[in-house]
């Protein structure tokens, strides 16, 4: 059975009950098809029902879901010859970051993403995709590398934002936060940024200041979390839901503000429920993005997207 999140609680126990059904019909001689065939009709109906009219606040957490398809998912299913590269030649390397050469669909490029992990082990080792300054730094380098070869760049951003610990701050977050923007809109070669679960803060812009960015259709972006932004507004984070109402958090609101500039589709009740579909969805609009971008120039590339960003707001 599938995590279930709050708001899904009378699918929940609607597929239980199909669930029960069905281990009834295994163990005996009845033939329950037809009623097993009508709940399951009922719950496709609720399920569509449910995600056709979530809050801001529900897509949140489905952006968060844990069995939403993570960095290495999506490397090991979309991209070819994924060559990893470590560290950031000043401090040391950073597992909330991952990046290397790879291919999709033949093109060879550069990607990069924050990867949280699934289970306690490399949640931890990934610090929950919150990555340090030698995280945003390796990330700088290897943007560098790329516009050096004439690779395009492209990136998947899933983080709750920048590490805010204190040793992280002694190394300099902010800098380094400003200059993996600093890099991205230097670039010479094409680049897109994709929101592929949380785009929080200036840990995501600081790899997401694209010529084109994507967004997963039940993704968030924001400048801080519905929680942070309702602990400094009302001083409790009981009013995380009115915040996201507040903050437009979601792709359809931010396609109609310009932020983004366009909404890849999910599988019905969210990538977590069909990881390969949502996948695919997503490869074949990074593809169509790269090709449009493929006849510009460098400078132009450029242009195009420091004009972008000095534009919004």
């Amino acid at each position: 059975m599938p995590t279930f999140l709050d708001f899904e609680k009378p699918i929940s126990e609607l597929e239980q009950r199909i669930e029960d059904l069905r281990e009834t019909a295994q163990s005996g001689d009845l033939n329950i098809d037809t009623e097993i065939g009508r709940l399951e009709a009922k719950s496709d109906r609720m399920l569509r029902d449910t995600y056709a009219r979530l809050t801001p606040w529900q897509k949140t957490q489905v952006a968060r879901h844990p069995d939403r398809p993570h960095f290495k998912d999506y490397v090991e299913t979309l991209f070819d010859d994924f060559i990893p590269l470590a560290g950031d030649r000043k401090f040391g390397e950073d597992a909330a970051v991952v990046g290397g050469f790879a291919r999709l669909g033949g093109r060879r490029l550069m990607l990069i993403g924050q990867e949280k992990g699934d289970d306690t082990a490399s949640r931890l080792k990934h610090n929950f995709g919150m990555a340090k300054p030698e995280g945003y730094r390796k990330a700088v380098r290897l943007m560098a590398l790329a516009d050096r070869f004439g690779l395009p760049v492209v990136t998947l951003v899933d983080t709750a934002g920048a590490f805010p610990g204190v040793q992280a701050e002694e190394r300099g977050q902010a800098e380094a936060v400003a200059r993996g923007t600093e890099q991205c809109l230097a670039l010479k070669v094409p680049m897109v940024a994709a929101i592929v679960g949380e785009g929080g803060s200036g840990g995501a812009i600081a790899i997401a200041a694209a010529n084109r960015v994507l967004m997963l259709e039940h993704s968030v972006y924001a400048v801080i979390s519905p929680e942070g932004c309702a602990s400094i507004l009302w001083r409790t984070a009981e009013k995380a839901a009115d915040a996201a109402e507040a903050m437009r958090v979601t792709a359809q609101d931010l396609k109609q503000l310009g932020v983004i500039e366009r909404i890849v589709p999910e599988p019905v009740g969210g990538a977590h429920r069909d990881p390969a579909a949502a996948m695919r969805s997503l490869g074949q609009a990074l593809e169509e993005e790269l090709d449009s971008l493929s006849t510009q120039s460098g400078e132009a590339l450029r242009t195009q997207r420091r004009a972008k960003f000095l534009a919004i707001g």
